[in-house]
């Protein structure tokens, strides 16, 4: 099937354009095209470069829990003062900044956060059944992996928070069970220091997040889609209120219908067609070693630092932190430096710890830490799916899936009024 024609302009032709191929943009174009769609993938980079990449590769429920919290407020407050806090916004004069922290305070709400994770849990429960169904389907490439996540808590404050939290998911379906301090160090014997205990989620997985976008990508490709890397979209032309064509750096591209897949790329692509698309960088390092004697074998989240541990073949990686910073892709060496010493405090890390890679970047976080996946009204051909906070991954083919179906016209899987465009 040829899904990108030319015209006698010589520009090219799609009858769907995905801007952006990351884990939430091939996913949609892999379930677009087992539709039948002809679907071509543009982006700045290489296909999974951007913040797909370095996430620590967690395909868990129970974390289906929107950003804003209600009875985050004193504790947000406090974080945001602390540069090496687990929540830190970088100070600087933006409008758009105080507006999105506004938003972000208001969504403190209890029944807004029951709404957001009633939404989530959908789309994160159904994403853990497609990815077994994907691996299967792809030949297991991503090394797909289902052994649970273990939160462990230091203080009695970080236990609480786990409970809470194995509470709410718990509601809808997702199990649980609290744990001791030496049961969880039997179940995991690699955790070392005092912990007050925690909670464990034995059906949670775990996947290679770049694998993974490799993976859709190839899947896409085998049933037709055109995927066009070092193309970076700059502009659009439109017409009674339809999209007619994209520009990029590689000639212009013409389609029936866009889908804004660009991270936290969105606010300032999407200011382009004067469209308000709050979408604010949320930074986030992670950091591959050597593995640990002994190393861990199932995820873990220590609750209290707020740092991800997953286990890979032969090394580890450790990821944490969420800067709010406006395209600041920089290095805070004290942040790289408190996720080490964070996790030296639970596992056997060594003083002087072999980095063999590290990696920052930016996750796209909406005020209310919900996606935005639908149609902007502004547009009758432009679909908007961005704003996955942590949670790109392991959402992604749920959020395929909703896009999938409000694209081709049939009957959402999920409701979409959650994500709408225009909520803000």
């Amino acid at each position: 099937m040829e899904n990108a024609k030319t015209d006698p302009k010589g520009n090219m032709k799609s009858d769907i354009l995905i801007i952006g191929s990351g884990v939430i943009g091939l996913a949609c174009a892999y379930e677009l095209s087992k539709r039948g769609a002809s679907v071509t993938v543009i982006d700045k980079s290489e296909p999974g470069l951007g913040c797909s990449y370095g996430n620590a590769g967690w395909i868990t429920p129970c974390f289906a829990l929107p950003l804003p919290m209600p009875g985050m407020m004193l504790k947000s407050i406090k974080w945001l003062l602390d540069p090496l806090s687990p929540l830190y916004i970088k100070p600087e004069p933006s409008l758009f900044l105080l507006e999105w922290l506004l938003k972000f305070l208001q969504a403190m709400h209890v029944r807004t956060a029951q709404r957001s994770i009633a939404a989530l849990t959908e789309l994160s429960k159904f994403s853990l059944q497609e990815y077994s169904k994907i691996s299967q389907e792809l030949g297991d490439p991503f090394h797909f992996t289902q052994k649970g996540l273990l939160m462990v808590g230091q203080t009695q404050q970080g236990v609480d928070t786990a409970v809470q939290e194995m509470n709410l998911v718990g509601e809808r379906g997702i199990p649980g069970k609290f744990l001791s301090d030496s049961e969880i160090k039997s179940l995991e014997p690699a955790i070392t220091g005092p912990l007050k205990g925690g909670v464990y989620f034995p059906s949670e997985a775990h996947a290679e997040p770049f694998q993974v976008v490799q993976a859709l990508a190839q899947g896409a490709i085998r049933n037709g889609v055109k995927i066009l890397s070092s193309t970076e979209a700059f502009d659009f032309t439109q017409m009674n209120g339809k999209i007619t064509s994209i520009r990029t750096t590689r000639g212009v591209i013409e389609a029936n219908q866009f889908v804004l897949a660009t991270g936290s790329w969105s606010h300032h692509l999407a200011k382009r067609l004067k469209l308000h698309v709050p979408v604010m960088g949320g930074k986030g390092y992670s950091m591959i070693l050597k593995s640990l004697n002994p190393s861990p074998q199932i995820p873990i989240l220590i609750v209290d630092k707020k740092i991800a541990i997953t286990p890979r073949e032969g090394t580890i990686r450790l990821a944490g932190t969420l800067e709010l910073v406006n395209q600041d892709f920089s290095i805070n060496s004290r942040r790289v430096d408190a996720i080490i010493h964070g996790s030296r405090q639970c596992l056997n890390v060594p003083d002087n710890p072999e980095i063999i890679e590290l990696w920052r970047g930016l996750r796209p976080c909406t005020p209310d830490g919900v996606p935005i996946i639908g149609y902007a009204k502004s547009f009758s051909n432009l679909f908007v799916t961005t704003g996955h906070q942590m949670l790109g991954l392991q959402s992604a083919p749920g959020t395929a899936r909703l896009a999938a179906d409000l694209l081709t016209g049939q009957q959402p899987i999920f409701d979409p009024a959650p994500f709408r465009v225009d909520r803000f």
